[in-house]
């Protein structure tokens, strides 16, 4: 079989994607749809210094192709579709790891989850566990240069009264603070009322997608005085699964939350296992898409969007119902379907539409990059795991040679150039070449034993300067 390198495949990809698009696109926005993509070159740096609003939108659990300019072929996306045609699109970018919560303690920390007790919560389902209010943050080392920081959406780093993300940096909170919640209800992980305005609830019975998406708009849309990093973090495609006009199927998840007698029981109304289809799923991906078109067009009006940085990402791979192909694996792994997610980078003032980009990255990486292009820098005495991009996003600098490394309870995962060293939940190691085979089928570990040792050799020295897990 010939091999396949990462260009070659994100062309494809991105060729199905304008496919995909056209059939969607307006007639005003065909000029957007007409130009191919090309590979991502550094536009001559400006005379401009003024630094760049922050806008960080997640997906929850959104896979790597659930997007059409990703090559889903039957969920069509055409506002993130138009903002990858208005960037850059990733087709190499990962999550900082497996799971909702320690992905997000690596976005907010720049580190790997393993740095942090909380962290190593897979993911975060306690009052006991959370982001240490004194580590800092991206929000908290904004706000020291100058930075408005709002965030909006799913926390998932800690519950009250320890844990919150006014206690963290941001200086307003409007969301929830577990992993997961009925859309209607706002009732959540652990079984109680899950929506929030700062450190007190607020009662709002509307689609959850519906009411962050009315928050994000007003924010944007402000007379701000200083540059402002927004964290927008939707819960959506994540199951229950349930999109507008569901009341009723939420009501009966909501009845079932109410009556159970242990956590057990409202994890299981919460996963809703007797439900779901790919059409609910593709109706919720389009619910997202939707919700973000409404966040842009609101920032558009503001005047704001030239000089704001949008980053779009998914908090880990998708589940269930989710495209994923051809990648294996799914969410709670380190196969590619676990943590290759969906990433777009928009900046018209400064970064080039129409363009893709190879350069594997993942989720620490955009905390150094997002801190440097806001004239932040990293606490000392907390030091960046993640690599700063803003060199080769602004200046065409090549990316430093390093390894992307990955370490849940059930397998381990470390990245270097087109080689990928995998250890299933059988103690297993496994060692593909991702330019040739994506799908991470041909084990070429017997093959190259030197490799596979040199690899794991260095996994397991990156590893042993994290915390260890506690005793299950």
């Amino acid at each position: 079989m010939p091999e396949i390198s990462r260009r070659a495949f994100g062309g494809l990809v991105g060729g199905g994607a304008v496919t995909a698009v056209a059939g969607t696109a307006t007639a005003a926005e065909a000029a957007d749809v007409t130009p191919a993509e090309r590979p991502f070159t550094a536009r001559p740096a400006s005379a401009s210094g003024k630094r760049p609003n922050l806008l960080v939108i997640l997906g929850d659990d959104l896979g790597w192709a659930d997007l059409s300019s990703y090559g889903a072929p039957h969920i069509k996306t055409p506002h993130l579709d138009r903002l990858a045609r208005q960037g850059v699109r990733f087709t190499d970018a990962y999550s900082g790891s497996a799971t909702c919560s320690p992905t997000r303690f690596s976005l907010y920390t720049g580190r790997y989850p393993g740095r942090t007790p909380g962290g190593l919560a897979e993911p975060v389902a306690h009052r006991t566990q959370g982001l240490d209010p004194n580590h800092p943050t991206l929000a908290s080392l904004l706000k020291q240069a100058g930075y408005a920081t709002a965030l909006i959406g799913k926390w998932h780093c800690g519950w009250l009264p320890d844990y919150s993300p006014t206690k963290s940096g941001w200086d307003e909170f409007f969301g929830n603070h577990g992993g997961v919640l009925e859309y209607f209800s706002k009732l959540g992980q652990l079984g109680d009322y899950d929506l929030y305005e700062g450190d007190a609830t607020y009662q709002d019975l509307r689609y959850y997608t519906e009411v962050l998406t009315e928050r994000a708009v007003e924010y944007v849309g402000r007379d701000h005085d200083k540059p402002w990093l927004l964290n927008l973090n939707f819960t959506t495609p994540h199951w229950p699964w349930l999109a507008e006009g569901d009341e009723e199927t939420g009501a009966e998840i909501a009845a079932k939350i109410r009556a159970a007698k242990s956590q057990a029981e409202v994890s299981a109304a919460l996963n809703h296992y007797d439900g779901g289809s790919v059409a609910k799923y593709t109706e919720m991906v389009q619910s997202l898409d939707a919700a973000v078109g409404e966040v842009l067009a609101a920032l558009r009006r503001s005047g704001q969007e030239q000089n704001t940085l949008v980053l779009f990402a998914s908090d880990n791979g998708g589940e269930r119902w989710s495209y994923q192909w051809p990648l294996s694996g799914e969410k709670f792994v380190l196969q590619e379907g676990g943590i290759r997610v969906p990433t777009i980078v928009r900046w018209p003032a400064r970064i080039d539409g129409h363009q893709v980009s190879h350069e594997p990255n993942f989720s620490p990486d955009w905390t150094g990059t997002l801190l440097e292009l806001g004239g932040a820098r990293p606490d000392p005495a907390y030091p960046l795991d993640g690599t700063s991009l803003a060199g080769y996003l602004l200046r065409g600098e090549e990316l430093p040679e390093r390894d992307l490394f990955w370490r849940v309870r059930a397998n381990r995962a470390l990245r270097r150039g087109d080689w990928k060293y995998y250890q299933d939940d059988a103690g297993k190691d496994h060692l593909y070449n991702l330019a040739a085979d994506l799908r991470e089928q041909a084990d070429l570990a017997p093959d190259r034993p030197e490799l596979l040792a040199e690899l794991k050799t260095a996994w397991e020295r990156t590893a042993a300067g994290l915390l260890p897990y506690p005793a299950s």
